[in-house]
């Protein structure tokens, strides 16, 4: 059945024509973010699914919630030759880390375990210096960044420097670090008795893992109630505030001398420098293993995991590293398009519960903005307006920092699903970045993990490629295109003219957008266009003169009229 579903979806991903788009008037305030995890989004090669001894069927949707699907960097590929991230107006790609995860399994819900929970998500880091062999290999990822750059679209990975992830069964028994008393296929099946508690409990006997200068752990007399000395959910998090010396855990060079020369498709080459014991702190380790994909791939932005749970001042280090790394990058690679890019490396990150509210010290360290999780997502086309003119306000307020919004994203699916024709719309024509949830645009349904303790497994079920919803992708796409047209919607200043109506203008280019516009009935546009002029309504491709300040269309489409001088 797993391999029947495998096929399908790789029929599904065919090979295109690479698009391409202009990317002079790139901004990081205009952009339109699409937001993919990997193994869930498109299966381009079928004989990377198993890797590591991982198991990746278990017999059902329920106990596969959190198991590797397939997904793909060729996949990924294909589908950016066939134009679909140019269709949909994206400026910027992010997608989940890259970097090789654990190879086993965590207890899906906590303590109840009632699934086993892989690093399909990227969020399980075990090695930052290789690829997970899941997702493909250096070369294939090299062409993707390649071929992604080529159609001006920028590409964001995540950074984590909170913590190393979870010590598992299988990673035990594969690099000795602790005695589990189990085979290393024992160890690969998922066990529902087994509590990480316990096993965590006996650490004492760990041989070779990380060790207390590297990590802070949950039993110690940290203050848990600062975010900067909890142990995230448990989890043995990295001290980032150490400035002594540490060796590499000993569990990595086993595993670097175990693999030997066999590893090399999947190693980055600008890491493997970074593979020997120095007189660094954790910290340092961790942000150059980060800035070398930056400097072997030319990175181009990082998702920064729980910015609060880490020093500012280990932030402004990674950007510092990053920016220096990029710009080695553009200096080695002249044929590059995108060597000839000059914009910064773009960091945001989550700071719960983060809103658009500017943060002057996280600006300085080299942020833009943190994720906005207070964006609106019900689709209120009687209030967007209003929603609107705080966030254009942020735009024209700080040169440094503007709202990064979005409906869904890997934590939480909180959008009104039943409307997402109108929340689209509040989101596309919103000031400040959009980011797109991979199947935000077509209709992805919930999985069947919705039913486990742990439900948020759902959100990230597999992207349906032969179930898409074609007048929700279509109504993405318009908007999509009329963003990318017009820098004026995303970083344009506003002026609101009632509960429904806007103005925005930025330079030469000035729309007016009017949410639930009546068929037939004038819009006053005596304050922007001049009679006799001719204006379009871009949505529907509408055109129309200016008489006596209004214009009148005879019908709008999808409750949104968005108007502007015909070019």
């Amino acid at each position: 059945m797993k391999k029947l579903l495998y096929s399908v979806v790789l029929a599904s991903c065919s090979l295109g024509v690479t698009a391409a788009v202009n990317t002079d008037s790139f901004d990081w305030r205009n952009a339109t973010v699409y937001f993919v995890i990997t193994d869930r989004f498109c299966n381009g090669d079928s004989t990377n699914d198993v890797n590591y001894g991982r198991i990746v069927d278990y017999g059902s949707e329920q106990l596969n919630a959190a198991t590797f699907h397939g997904g793909d960097f060729k996949g990924m590929l294909r589908k950016a030759r066939e134009g679909y991230f140019t269709d949909l107006g994206i400026d910027v790609v992010w997608m989940t880390d890259v970097y090789e995860q654990l190879h086993g399994w965590m207890s899906g819900s906590g303590s109840i375990n009632d699934f086993p929970h892989y690093g399909y998500h990227g969020y399980y880091p075990l090695d930052y210096t290789q690829i997970d062999k899941n997702y493909g290999t250096v070369e294939e990822f090299r062409e993707l960044v390649n071929t992604l750059h080529s159609q001006g679209i920028r590409v964001m990975l995540g950074a984590n420097l909170n913590d190393p992830g979870y010590p598992t069964l299988l990673d035990a028994v594969q690099y000795g670090f602790a005695e589990t008393g189990l085979t290393e296929q024992e160890a690969a099946q998922h066990i529902r008795e087994w509590s990480f508690d316990d096993f965590f409990a006996n650490r004492l006997n760990w041989n070779g893992w990380y060790d207390r200068g590297w990590i802070r752990m949950p039993d110690e007399n940290w203050d848990e109630s600062n975010p900067l000395e909890a142990t995230l959910y448990g989890m043995p998090d990295f001290k980032d505030e150490s400035k002594e010396p540490v060796k590499i855990p000993t569990f990595l060079h086993r595993k670097w001398k175990k693999e030997g020369k066999s590893n090399d498709p999947w190693v980055n080459p600008s890491a493997r420098a970074l593979r020997v014991d120095r007189k660094w702190s954790p910290m340092q380790y961790v942000i150059s293993w980060i800035a070398s994909w930056v400097e072997e791939f030319g990175i181009d932005g990082f998702r920064c995991d729980i910015v609060e749970n880490v020093h500012l001042y280990c932030w402004k280090e990674l950007s510092d590293a990053c920016n220096a790394a990029l710009d080695r990058w553009r200096a080695k690679h002249p044929e590059d398009p995108a060597s000839k890019w000059t914009d910064k490396i773009f960091l945001t990150g989550d700071f719960e519960p983060s809103g658009i509210e500017y943060k002057p010290e996280y600006a300085a360290a080299g942020f833009s903005n943190m994720v906005n999780c207070n964006f609106p997502k019900r689709g209120d086309l009687d209030a967007i307006v209003y929603t609107w003119q705080a966030y254009a306000d942020s735009v024209a307020t700080h040169s440094d920092w503007f709202p990064f919004n979005y409906l869904n994203n890997s934590y939480h699916r909180d959008a009104d699903m039943s409307n997402m024709t109108d929340c689209a719309t509040t989101l596309l024509l919103s000031p400040g970045i959009a980011q797109i949830f991979y199947g935000d645009e077509s209709g992805r349904k919930l999985s069947d993990a919705q039913y486990n303790v742990d439900s948020n497994q759902a959100f990230r079920s597999d992207m349906n490629w032969n179930d898409m919803d074609t007048t929700l992708m279509n109504h993405f796409k318009r908007l999509g295109e009329i963003r990318r047209n017009h820098p004026a919607i995303a970083s344009g200043r506003q002026t609101t003219i009632d509960s429904h109506t806007c103005i925005r203008r930025k330079e030469a280019d000035t729309v007016l957008i009017k949410t639930m516009p009546i068929d037939g009935a004038p819009i006053n546009v005596s304050d922007i266009f001049t009679d006799g002029e001719t204006v379009t309504e871009l949505y529907t491709g509408q055109t129309a003169p200016v008489t006596n300040g209004a214009v009148t269309f005879p019908a709008y489409s999808n409750r949104i009229a968005v108007i502007t001088r015909l070019q």
